[in-house]
């Protein structure tokens, strides 16, 4: 069984206002990536992501490849969807009638389960992530602002020993 999802929303805006809401660093930092982002999602470069309200730690930075970016349709990243583990992330824009239909993939953990638990933040984090982009770019609103802070204890969000050693 091969551990991957998808996740998807319509934002009742243009397809060129939604695709620079994720590839524009400012823009994304403004909704996404608290603790920032170091530069636009160009193909072929490494940025870095940081979070600052994960728990357990004051921020977090992760670096994310781009592998591939065609300029309103799609965004495709690598990251370390689980230690040791480089994962794949497919963002695909598509104009609808009515706005843009935005659908994010993540493939590439292995049937373990210890990625199988990864998988399952990762893909709360997208749906997170799209809900939050489809606020910010319709109605100015940062839907992550304090949502975070405080909800989860590192031991929480990593698992507690006994079910680390269960």
């Amino acid at each position: 069984m091969e551990l991957k999802f998808k996740v998807q929303t319509k934002i009742l805006k243009p397809i060129e206002e939604v695709f620079d809401a994720v590839y524009d660093p400012k823009k994304l930092s403004g909704y996404f990536t608290n603790g920032g982002a170091s530069a636009p999602l160009d193909e072929g470069t490494t940025v870095e992501w940081a979070f600052a309200d994960n728990p357990g730690d004051d921020k977090v930075k992760f670096p994310v490849v781009v592998k591939k970016m065609k300029k309103n349709e799609l965004i495709e990243l690598g990251w370390e969807g689980a230690k040791g583990l480089d994962t794949h992330i497919r963002m695909e824009f598509e104009s609808a009638s009515d706005g843009t239909i935005v659908r994010i993939s993540e493939t590439g953990w292995r049937e373990t389960q210890e990625d199988l638990d990864s998988s399952y933040l990762n893909c709360m984090g997208w749906s997170q992530m799209i809900s939050a982009l489809k606020a910010y770019v319709e109605y100015g609103i940062d839907l992550r602002k304090g949502a975070y802070c405080g909800l989860y204890s590192a031991t929480e969000h990593h698992g507690t020993t006994s079910e680390k050693a269960a």
